[in-house]
């Protein structure tokens, strides 16, 4: 599982959904650029300032697969930065897929209302 619920349902419980939505925006807009970066390193070579960046903002969205990744790369050895790419863009589709998932919930309990 790329998602750990548990983790997402709690950080949006403690910052509210609107909150919620900021979060991720922005940690998927400074993650795209890390992202890119990190992929056109060559392999065994990726920053690991910005290895560290990502596990964090992975860990804080319940991204567990995507923080060990990062985790593992930065007590070495690294994987090729393909990989990691490869787990950031579905990790990426999976917690926008849950954005979408939890919006729709949210808007069937307003309009029910």
């Amino acid at each position: 599982m790329l998602v750990n619920q548990e983790r997402l349902g709690a950080l949006r419980g403690e910052i509210g959904e609107d909150g919620f939505d900021d979060v991720l925006e922005m940690f998927l807009a400074e993650s795209d650029e890390v992202v890119a970066r990190l992929a056109g390193q060559a392999e065994g070579a990726m920053s690991e300032a910005d290895l560290h960046f990502l596990k964090g903002s992975a860990l804080t969205l319940g991204l567990d697969p995507l923080a060990d990744l990062c985790r593992q790369c930065e007590a070495g050895p690294q994987v090729h930065p393909s990989v990691l790419q490869d787990l950031y863009i579905r990790s990426r589709a999976a917690i926008r897929q849950d954005q979408i998932r939890n919006s729709d919930s949210t808007s069937s309990l307003v309009m029910s209302r």
